[in-house]
């Protein structure tokens, strides 16, 4: 198809306002609104995985429109009324299929690579960590629209109505609002105890993707092959429905996709720990002594050294032979509703956590000696106050040997009341033997770390200690 074909195409077809609601849509949406994408480590602007997962995601709305679109285009003959006429034309029926198909493709694509290339130029200025292991996300993400915009143009081909493409854009959001809930989603109880609901193999036939929760995970690649598969047959389905002429060819052209599912779920992964896995290489340490960062957090490391000795020095000073000797950023990725998991000789931290992400300059220290002291023990994917943040803030006050108020983006009403109650603790524990009070620091942190026990009950000598 040389420049001239594409042009009259353009101008004849609805390729172009395909492709400005495919750039249009999710710039207003992601703009426009402030969300998750805007929020912490896993924003759309900060990392170039967390870019390409945020705008995979849209295509749970983008999706069903490529597929409408398709189909109002798929109706352009039979509206203008010269399907007869074509079909005795020399020209190949393929010929015309990939010239029409070829324009919304080329459109579609360009369209989506620019939504990227938006995220990426932000992403550029945000972090050191360049690879190019998101590149597969957004290549089938592209994929996705053209095959989807191909299957509606034969689906608009075979079935020449004017209730065609709104009925196909109803089966097709239908169809991604199931496999991201009822059909793509298995109920399970986590070992304590909590019902969660996790992605399935059947999950990953829709186009959308998980929320981007943690920075390091990334999709397999078994579920790129997997999809890539899928979508071959989506896309030779709609294509042969382009060129058939008789309703025996138009049985067979569903041939493809009726293959290529069972094929595309023979590859995909089954456990969602397959589906979504912790990329090794971003999950890599860069280390400045004892403090060690990810290879996607390298920028951070300069900022985060100092505090971060300061706050091993203060704990060993309190802690002693029992003190953490490391500061780690927690490369885990656990299943929603799983406990967390401490190390008594290392402080593991979270930049998205509360305490982390709200401390500026000398907060930091205190942040971390918080975090070595009570980590937390919510569920993943939970969070609360209470108890822990009580025990938190009138153990750190212990270490400092003077009361001070811990960095967090709670409510100012809400951070008065944890440290009117953490005040009270911390003057009656002040009034304790220094051996006694260190006795209660070692029984609380004990607690703590192995998520057994209530913290500010040990802290204040209940029963649980």
């Amino acid at each position: 198809m040389n420049g001239r074909v594409l042009r009259i195409e353009l101008r004849r077809s609805v390729a172009l306002w395909a492709g400005a609601l495919v750039l249009g849509a999710p710039l207003a949406f992601l703009y426009l609104l402030n969300g998750a994408w805007w929020n912490g480590t896993t924003a759309w602007t900060a990392q170039w995985t967390s870019m390409a997962l945020w705008t995979r995601a849209l295509l749970f709305y983008l999706w069903p429109l490529a597929v409408g679109l398709g189909a109002l285009q798929g109706l352009r003959d039979h509206r203008s009324k010269v399907s007869e006429l074509l079909t005795t034309t020399s020209r190949p029926a393929w010929h015309r299929a990939a010239t029409l198909a070829g324009t919304t493709a080329i459109t579609l694509a360009s369209a989506f690579a620019l939504l990227v290339l938006v995220g990426g130029v932000q992403v550029l200025a945000h972090t050191d960590y360049t690879h190019l292991g998101w590149l597969p996300i957004s290549l089938v993400g592209a994929l996705f629209l053209v095959a989807g915009a191909v299957l509606g143009m034969g689906a608009g081909r075979a079935l020449p109505s004017v209730l065609t493409p709104p009925a196909l854009t109803m089966v097709a959001f239908v169809f991604t609002a199931l496999m991201n809930s009822t059909l793509g989603r298995t109920r399970t109880t986590t070992a304590e105890g909590f019902d969660i609901t996790e992605p399935n193999r059947v999950s990953l036939l829709s186009p959308a993707v998980e929320e981007v929760r943690n920075v390091l995970l990334t999709l397999s690649a078994s579920v790129h092959v997997g999809q890539t598969v899928w979508l071959l047959g989506l896309a030779a389905t709609g294509f042969a429905l382009l060129v058939a002429a008789t309703p025996r060819a138009r049985l067979l052209a569903l041939t493809p996709v009726l293959a290529g599912a069972p094929l595309a779920l023979l590859v995909l992964p089954s456990e969602p720990s397959r589906m979504y896995v912790v990329d090794k290489a971003a999950a890599e340490l860069v280390c400045d002594g004892p403090v060690c960062v990810t290879r996607t957090h390298q920028d951070r490391l300069a900022d985060l050294a100092g505090p971060g000795k300061e706050a091993l020095r203060l704990l060993d000073g309190a802690l002693g032979g029992q003190a953490p000797v490391s500061i780690r950023e927690n490369t885990a990725a656990l299943p929603d509703g799983a406990m967390p998991r401490w190390s008594r000789t290392t402080v593991l931290l979270d930049f998205d956590d509360d305490i982390i992400a709200a401390a500026k300059d000398d907060e930091l220290a205190l942040a971390l000696v918080a975090k070595g002291l009570v980590p937390g023990c919510s569920p993943v994917g939970w969070s609360g106050t209470g108890g822990e943040d009580i025990a938190q803030t009138a153990a750190v006050g212990l270490v400092l040997g003077d009361f001070r108020s811990l960095p967090s983006q709670e409510s100012g009403n809400l951070r008065r009341e944890i440290d009117g109650q953490a005040r009270a603790v911390w003057k009656d524990l002040k009034a304790l033997p220094r051996a006694e009070q260190l006795s209660r620091i070692d029984a609380m942190r004990a607690a703590a770390l192995s998520c057994k026990g209530d913290a500010l009950d040990v802290l204040s000598g209940g029963a649980s200690r």
